[in-house]
This record gives C-alpha cells, sequence and structure tokens, in this order.
C-alpha cells in the first residue's frame, strides 16, 4: 500500500468546496460533460453546483470514517482513521470531492481547513490540481468505493466536518447533512491510550471482588524456536486498582522506571513503590507469585492469582509480568475498566495475551545481552516480522501465538448495589465471600507450594485457641534474601463463638435430579450439592450435600399403557419481564404392548412470573463474537454486536448494541524505494568504444517483508568515433583540438559580465524542505568550475540561494 502525502509547500486561499467538484475532474468526463460550468479561477475559488433537482434524504452514497467515531484525537499521524466514499449497488460514481472543514467555517480562508489527506492508491486519487487541500478522482471511471486516510488537525481545532461530494451522469449530488458529511469532535484528555475509547465515569454503587488469575501457556511445544530451556519463569505479578487520573502502563506511552525494572529484569520492587506513592488514586496493589518454570502440566499447575477490590472512582485494573529470559518483553492489561454502563461490575473477564515491548531494550531474542534503547522507544506489542532473528518471526506474517491468558472474575460485592440487572443465584452466593484478605509480602525469590487447609481450631470451646495451616519451600532463586516461615497461625475459638458467625456453611445451588431408579411405577432419585465456603473458624460444615426423594414414572404399567421417559426440565420463560409461559416435554419410551395408541400427553405448559416490566427498561442479547479485523496487516478494527430483547412498549433502550475496538496485526510489507535515475554520465572514452554510467540511490530499505531494492547501477555502451591509427595524423588532430579549447576560453574569458574570470556550473535542484508545514527552507547552488589564471576578480566563488518552502500551518 502506498501513501502520499498533501502536497508540501502550498498554502491556498480556498473557498467553499466542501460539496464541490472542480471544473478540470468534471470536464474529464468524456461521455458525460458537464454543461455550462464557469471555468475555475484560482485555488478552490469556484464553487460547482448540483446540475439538476437536489434529491433530499439522499442516500445511495455515503461517507464513513473507519469505526465510527465521534471523536479524533489532536495531532495524531500514527494511526489515521481510513476514510470510505461508497455507493449502494447498483449506484455508482464517476467522480467525487473529499473535503474537510472546520465547524461553521465556510472554506474561502486557508484556516477554514482542517487536517491534511493522505492518499492510499494513486491510481485511484489524487489531490487536485486547482484546489490542493482536496482529494479527486485520478482518472474518471466507474466506481463503487474509494479510500483514503485522514490525518488530524492539532489540539484546539474543535470539531471539524468532513464532506463529500459525487458525480453521476452529468449531474453533482451533495449534501450539508446527512449521509456524505461526517461530523468529528476533538477528544479530550479523559480518552485511553490503548482502546482510544473514552473511559466513562463510574456510576456503580459500592465495592466489588475481583480474583486474578493467570495462565501461562509460553512453552516450548507452542512457541518451539529458540524456546529457553533452561531458567524460563513468568515474574511475581504486580499491579494495581486504580482511577484514570492514573496510568500504570500504556500502549504508545514510555515505561517508567518502575515498568523498566518489570520489563528487564522481572523485579517489582520500584513499580510497587511508584504504585503505593499514587495512593489516592489506588484502591488495591496488585501482587502475585512468580512461576517458575513457565509452564507446567495442569495437573501440578497452581496458577498465580490475586485478589483485588473496585469501587466508583476506582475501577479501572491493570498489571504487568516478565517474560523471562527476555530483553524487556512482558505482558499484562491496561486500564481494564470493571463497571458496566448498566451500573453495575462486570462479572468475568477473559484475555488472551501477547507480548509488548517495553521499549527500554533493544535485543531481539530472549537471551540476548543488554543493549539499552537510546533514546527510549515507546510501548508497543510484538509482531511476527520484528526481526529475522526473533523467536516470533514469520516471513508470511500471521499474528503472534498468544503466550498467556488472564481471567478475572468477580468474587464478592459489598454495599448497596444499584444497578437493575436481576442477580442470578451465583452472583448472591458469590457475594457472601469473605473480605478480602491481607496482601502476600512473600518475595519472587521464594517459590512455595500451595497452602494446606487450615486445621481445626484448638480450642473445643469460647476460649482462645490457634489453627495453622503449612506449605512447602520448593526453591530458594537468592540465598541473600530470606524466605518466611512455613507455617500460619490465626486465632479462633470453639463453633459458634466467633463475634461473627464463622460457622457458617456457604453451599452452592442443588444439582440437577438424577434420572428416576425405575422406569414404570415408583422409585428413587436424588441430587448433590457442595461447599463453596468452609467455615472461617475452622469447623466441619454439617449441612446436608446430598437429599433423595420418591419418584413416579408411567404410573400404570399394565400392558395397554406407554412407557415414557422422564419430564425434561422447563424450558425459559416466553416473557422477558411480566407473566408468561413456559414448557417441558417427554417422550414415548414404548408403545403399548397391546398396539394400541399411546394416549400419554408429552408436553406440559405452565404460567411463569418474571420481574416486574417496568423494573427492566432494557433487554439485551449477549455480545456476539468479535468479527474479523478490518486490515490484512497493521492497525484496524473489529466488531461485535448485540440485539435488543426487549418488547417495544418498554420503552426506549438507549444501549450501544455496537461496539467497536483496534485490533493489531504483523506490520504491512514497506518496498524498496529509489531516486529517480541521475543523467547519464560523459563517455569514458574520446575515441572508440566505451561505456556510460546513471545511479539512482536507496531512499527506503524495504521493511517487514517487503519488495527488495532493485539495481542501483545502469551501464551502456557509447562510441564516440574511431580511433586513428595514423599517428602523426593522431597528433594533427590532438593539436587542433587543444587549439579550439584554447579558443573557447578565451571566448569565456571575454564573456565574463556576471561571474568574470571564471565559469560555473549550472545550478543544482532545491534540495528537500527542512520541514513538512509550519515554514522551512530550500537551497540550491552554483559552484566554480573553472578560475582561468588571468582573473584578478575575487567574484569568482560559489554561489547559494535560499527560498521558503510548506509555508502552510500544521
Amino acid at each position: 500500500m502506498r501513501l502520499s502525502p498533501a502536497p508540501p509547500g502550498l498554502s491556498p486561499s480556498p473557498a467553499l468546496l466542501a460539496l464541490a467538484l472542480p471544473l478540470a475532474a468534471a470536464l474529464a468526463f468524456s461521455d458525460e460533460t458537464l454543461d455550462k460550468v464557469p471555468k475555475s479561477e484560482g485555488y478552490c475559488s469556484r464553487i460547482l453546483r448540483a446540475q439538476g433537482t437536489r434529491r433530499e434524504g439522499y442516500t445511495e452514497f455515503s461517507l464513513r470514517v473507519e469505526g465510527d467515531p465521534d471523536f479524533y484525537k489532536p495531532g495524531s499521524s500514527y494511526d489515521p482513521p481510513p476514510l470510505t466514499l461508497s455507493a449502494a449497488p447498483p449506484s455508482y460514481f464517476r467522480g467525487f470531492t473529499l473535503i474537510a472543514l472546520k465547524e461553521n467555517r465556510e472554506g474561502d480562508k486557508e484556516e477554514d481547513h482542517a487536517g491534511t489527506f493522505q492518499i492510499i492508491d494513486e491510481e485511484e486519487t489524487q489531490f487536485m490540481s486547482n484546489c490542493p487541500v482536496a482529494v479527486t478522482e485520478s482518472t474518471p471511471r466507474r466506481r463503487t468505493r474509494i479510500q483514503v486516510f485522514w490525518i488530524a488537525p492539532p489540539a484546539g481545532t474543535g470539531c471539524v466536518i468532513l464532506k463529500a461530494s459525487i458525480v453521476q451522469k452529468r449531474i453533482i449530488y451533495f449534501q450539508d447533512e446527512g449521509s456524505l458529511t461526517k461530523k468529528l469532535c476533538e477528544q479530550d484528555s479523559m480518552f485511553d491510550g490503548v482502546t482510544d475509547k473514552p473511559i466513562l465515569d463510574c456510576c456503580a454503587c459500592g465495592t466489588a471482588k475481583y480474583r486474578l488469575t493467570f495462565y501461562g501457556n509460553w512453552s516450548e511445544k507452542t512457541h518451539p524456536k529458540d524456546y529457553p530451556r533452561r531458567a524460563n519463569h513468568w515474574s511475581a505479578i504486580i499491579g494495581g486498582s486504580h482511577s484514570k487520573n492514573y496510568v500504570l502502563w500504556e500502549y504508545g506511552g514510555y515505561a517508567s522506571e518502575g515498568v523498566k525494572q518489570v520489563a528487564e529484569l522481572g523485579s517489582p520492587v520500584k513499580m510497587e513503590e511508584e504504585i503505593r506513592q499514587q495512593s489516592d488514586e489506588v484502591l488495591t496493589v496488585i501482587k502475585a507469585k512468580a512461576q517458575w518454570p513457565a509452564w507446567q502440566p495442569l495437573n501440578v499447575r497452581a496458577a498465580p492469582s490475586a485478589e483485588f477490590s473496585v469501587d466508583r472512582t476506582r475501577h479501572l485494573m491493570s498489571f504487568l509480568t516478565m517474560m523471562g529470559p527476555s530483553p524487556d518483553w512482558n505482558v499484562g492489561l491496561s486500564a481494564e475498566d470493571l463497571c458496566t454502563k448498566e451500573c453495575g461490575w462486570v462479572q468475568k473477564v477473559v484475555q488472551d495475551l501477547i507480548p509488548w515491548d517495553a521499549g527500554t531494550d533493544s535485543g531481539v531474542t530472549y537471551e540476548s545481552p543488554n543493549k539499552p534503547t537510546i533514546p527510549q522507544e515507546k510501548i508497543r506489542p510484538l509482531t511476527s516480522l520484528d526481526h529475522p532473528q526473533s523467536p516470533f518471526y514469520d516471513p508470511e506474517g500471521g499474528s503472534i501465538t498468544q503466550v498467556a491468558r488472564v481471567v478475572i472474575e468477580r468474587i464478592a460485592r459489598k454495599g448497596e448495589q444499584c444497578n437493575i440487572v436481576p442477580d442470578n443465584v451465583d452472583d448472591i452466593v458469590a457475594d457472601l465471600a469473605p473480605e478480602e484478605k491481607d496482601e502476600d509480602d512473600t518475595p519472587e525469590t521464594c517459590i512455595y507450594s500451595n497452602w494446606s487447609p487450615w486445621s481445626a481450631c484448638s480450642s473445643s470451646t469460647c476460649d482462645k485457641g490457634k489453627r495453622m495451616r503449612q506449605r512447602m519451600l520448593k526453591a530458594q532463586l537468592d540465598l541473600s534474601v530470606p524466605c518466611p516461615d512455613t507455617q500460619d497461625f490465626q486465632p479462633c475459638m470453639g463453633p459458634g463463638c466467633s463475634d461473627e458467625d464463622g460457622s457458617t456453611c456457604t453451599m452452592s445451588e442443588w444439582i440437577t435430579w438424577s434420572p428416576c431408579s425405575i422406569s414404570c411405577g415408583m422409585g428413587m432419585r436424588s441430587r448433590e450439592r457442595y461447599v463453596k465456603q468452609f467455615p472461617e473458624d475452622g469447623s466441619v460444615c454439617t449441612l446436608p450435600t446430598e437429599e433423595t426423594e420418591k419418584c413416579t414414572v408411567n404410573e400404570e404399567c399394565s400392558p395397554s399403557s406407554c412407557l415414557m421417559t422422564e419430564w425434561g426440565e422447563w424450558d425459559e420463560c416466553s416473557a422477558t419481564c411480566g407473566m408468561g409461559m413456559k414448557k417441558r416435554h417427554r417422550m414415548v419410551k414404548m408403545s403399548p404392548a397391546d398396539g394400541s395408541m399411546c394416549k400419554a400427553e408429552t408436553s406440559q405448559a405452565e404460567k411463569c412470573m418474571m420481574p416486574e416490566c417496568h423494573t427492566i427498561p432494557c433487554l439485551l442479547s449477549p455480545w456476539s463474537e468479535w468479527s474479523d479485523c478490518s486490515v490484512t496487516c497493521g492497525k484496524g478494527m473489529r466488531t461485535r454486536q448485540r440485539m435488543l430483547k426487549s418488547l417495544a412498549e418498554l420503552g426506549d433502550c438507549n444501549e450501544e448494541l455496537e461496539q467497536v475496538e483496534k485490533c493489531m496485526l504483523p506490520e504491512c510489507p514497506i518496498d524498496c524505494e529509489l531516486t529517480e535515475w541521475s543523467q547519464w554520465s560523459e563517455c569514458n572514452k574520446s575515441c572508440g568504444k566505451g561505456h556510460m554510467i546513471r545511479t539512482r540511490m536507496i531512499q527506503m530499505e524495504p521493511q517487514f517483508g517487503g519488495a527488495p531494492c532493485p539495481e542501483t547501477v545502469q551501464r551502456k555502451k557509447c562510441r564516440i568515433r574511431k580511433c586513428l591509427k595514423n599517428p602523426s595524423i593522431q597528433k594533427l588532430r590532438w593539436r587542433e583540438a587543444r587549439e579550439s579549447r584554447r579558443g573557447e576560453q578565451l571566448r569565456e574569458e571575454s564573456d565574463g559580465e556576471q561571474f568574470p574570470g571564471c565559469r560555473m556550473r549550472p545550478w543544482t535542484a532545491w534540495s528537500e524542505c527542512t520541514k513538512l508545514c509550519g515554514g522551512g527552507i530550500q537551497e540550491r547552488y552554483m559552484t566554480v568550475k573553472k578560475r582561468f589564471k588571468s582573473s584578478q576578480f575575487t567574484s569568482c566563488k560559489d554561489k547559494k540561494e535560499i527560498r521558503a518552502c510548506n509555508v502552510h500551518p500544521c
């Protein structure tokens, strides 16, 4: 894909071209020439009106910004959004115009225009020759879609109106409002740096408690290239739950000293210090143990986990862990929002993780020697085309296989909750979980087994006693750092003596009844449940975990009766709120032995009551899976949708039905770029056969698998004249040539009014402008080719000229 920037050095004073087509483009249609259109006068100085009746409510043509945002990020050229002008089949257009104006501006001044366009396909689009701030077609032909990039203006610009006009069958269609006009307003500082989506204020009540569990999937099987068989590990996890005013780390930002130490050394000490210094913005410091080795079989793996809390002001969570060994590679989450728009708390987040580069070390392999990146680079995700020696390198591109997965589950809520979405039973049970434990201060260099369950209390009365749990020290990676005890004690009292009822068991819901023990007549069936939370005082749960009851299947067991299966579970209620109906079914297991018809019913229906309708103004289906990324390389967008399930009479639903987020694929290939060929050199021989050469320079080396550079030197034969074999004739020719040169020199010396006494080379070409915008300079030179001996003038010296360029504002 080729990108062409806006033409440099232009400072037009354009008139309103928001929905206009230049005369030059309109006249390019050989078979559909516009009639009676006045000629253009200078840059953007003529507005072409629609030729015919304007069609209100026109929807065949549309101008769309990728992702359908309402905001733009000021001054951002790192990830410009694609603009697409399209026609719905069978419609088409032959010509078009794109322009961007500041809101409420007419376009007759240079400062009325906002941002710059970038050409994607030069065969399809180009900048207007008589209005360089606008984009038009390169060739007039039938088309249904074109695409360009738009680079946002600097901060303080305000809202921008992107406008398009199209030409179809001699008519210029345009709209001041509608599908050919898109309004984008300036994004404020509250927007997230990773997703470019706004971090909204949280409206939830109370607090919520979550458990983070980290599953490392980085193994020799999943990532075989150069996998480090020894010392592979995940460092201790460090992070926190925090407000939107604090950023631990973010995509496109620079790593702090704490982030650097995590990414390069796996040490969380400095980052924890940085987090605790933001005590007003942080609710919980998140810490979890390191994992050695990086991957363990499921039957022995104890995934690192940590618990943390969030509240209305500190509803984001971020964390990092080092991928070791590596230069500065890590995985984690940045500013994950756990507050919902329904004023509740997210139930569960499952995220697959790929490695990130912290931008502080330039190594390309797992065990590269330390090579600090100077100057420091921005945090970015690794790609499969970063470097041929990278363990993730893939010459064909593609995404990196995920190296870890993080699961964040809500385990409890505290305080009055204000969201109106009904809880399920699991939510209610989870809210009964105990309060947050003290933070684990175990050094990351000490590798332990999991704690054993608590023992029974040493006291069986209401006198205070102790209970104990144990763990085993598996490895001590640094002998200079002491490891805490392997036993832990806690005060306790006998059953029923705790200030709080510590003897209460928290049980799961009953599991579905088993099938009836017989297929005809009366039998027995059973169901089970399990302990979700043991008593805090260490006592034994006495609540039953199994119960049985009688069941009757096919009451009549005579030869004329049907044998039926048991009734199935009831279907979901037909209504989402208020009164509805539900059904259940069974099947004929065996027809009557006497050959008669089976008269037993196979379905039943009964009424069901859902919550009152006015308490649920908006019921939505679950989110669909994310769509594929909109691009095949680089940065794109992906979407997901959900559907409205509420009845129309329940009122309007303002919830979003579509979400858009960025997606990152390997960088797009960049082909080699070369300068134009130089002029052919003079022939290297004065007579006979010789050769001439010309050269060109490499402007851009190929990157990410782009096309390699072709030849940079070309040679071709030349023949001046035949060399004379007679020496005397040859000498005569040399003498004549020497006298001719002397005569020419005398003529040059006599013609020296501008540069007396010297012979100058022609002016060089103008150099490239020193700035892309805001005013730069260009230079060119004229150098002395020959200074004549008879010259007595000091003016025979090199010349230099300077001029301004790219004076348009940035």
